[in-house]
């Protein structure tokens, strides 16, 4: 997000004012910052100005600070600290960083973390933060660098790697279809639904050339749940190939051999315009970008 530089006082004054407001002191904030106490007093001075907003009082020649000031004075302080700390990581290893993803949780666990070693093992620089998140979210607001999206690649502001398309089956336990599963028992079973793809069930009987209106059934927010859920006997479930292929082959799940292959989506790593030159970003889209190569070979 870009804050207009009206907002963005000099980093000078903004050092000034945050050491006087630590030590409570201009004179051992000047010693500190290695300035004349004239120096110290001038940029909070500047720093108010252009606030219009008193940080300190002034009675004879000490400075208490206000409320107000000490409200600013810890957001300075942590911004200051955050700079100091990102300074410090550059010098240390310019070439790595810190990464902050959020991922999707069985797409995460199925199809990234076993790959995560690899990534690891090339760019050991690079400190991985995983986080889900099932529902949108805004970059600028949640502070991550990236994520891995599944639908459309249509998120707003960003730059993505199509990672893979999703194909979608509908699955069921035999004992509560006899065994095999067709297209009219899907139509008299209860249907499993994710909470984030209300709308999944319908594109898929429209792709089927079905003209059926699904009733809403339960609604789970993570695919781990409606598995389980569906392998009791719970329903029906519009589930991703790679998550039921192991039940499929077991037996425990049965699936409707003749319904068409059909995708609803796709997964893509997705980051912000910003910072698409952000060594941790580089890295990790140049790793994911190798992998689906190797996945297509």
């Amino acid at each position: 997000m870009h804050v207009p530089r009206r907002f963005l006082p000099p980093l000078p004054w903004l050092s000034a004012f945050e050491s006087v407001a630590r030590l409570e002191s201009v004179t051992e904030a000047a010693v500190e910052l290695d300035l004349t106490q004239g120096a110290v007093s001038r940029q909070i001075q500047k720093l108010e100005d252009q606030l219009d907003v008193a940080l300190f009082h002034r009675e004879k020649r000490r400075l208490t600070v206000t409320p107000a000031g000490r409200a600013y004075a810890v957001e300075v302080q942590k911004a200051l600290s955050g700079v100091a700390n990102a300074t410090l990581a550059l010098k240390a290893n310019p070439e790595g960083g810190l990464l902050e993803l959020a991922i999707l949780p069985a797409f995460g666990a199925h199809w990234l973390a076993p790959r995560l070693p690899t990534f690891l093992a090339e760019y050991p620089g690079v400190t991985l933060n995983l986080a889900t998140r099932t529902a949108p979210f805004e970059f600028a607001i949640d502070q991550f660098h990236a994520a891995i999206h599944f639908g459309q690649d249509d998120w707003p502001g960003t730059q993505s790697l199509k990672l893979m398309d999703e194909e979608v089956v509908p699955v069921a336990a035999p004992s509560i279809c006899g065994g095999v599963l067709t297209m009219g028992q899907l139509k008299t079973l209860p249907l499993l639904q994710l909470q984030t793809r209300s709308w999944a069930w319908q594109q898929w009987f429209e792709r089927q050339g079905q003209n059926y209106r699904p009733s809403k059934g339960i609604a789970f927010d993570q695919f781990a749940t409606m598995l389980q859920a569906t392998v009791f006997g719970a329903g029906a479930a519009l589930m991703p190939r790679y998550l039921v292929e192991a039940d499929l082959a077991k037996g425990t799940l049965v699936s409707d051999p003749n319904a068409s292959r059909t995708s609803l989506g796709a997964y893509y790593l997705v980051w912000p315009d910003a910072l698409n030159d952000h060594p941790p970003i580089v890295a990790l889209r140049t790793w994911a970008a190798d992998q689906v190569s190797k996945a297509s070979a």
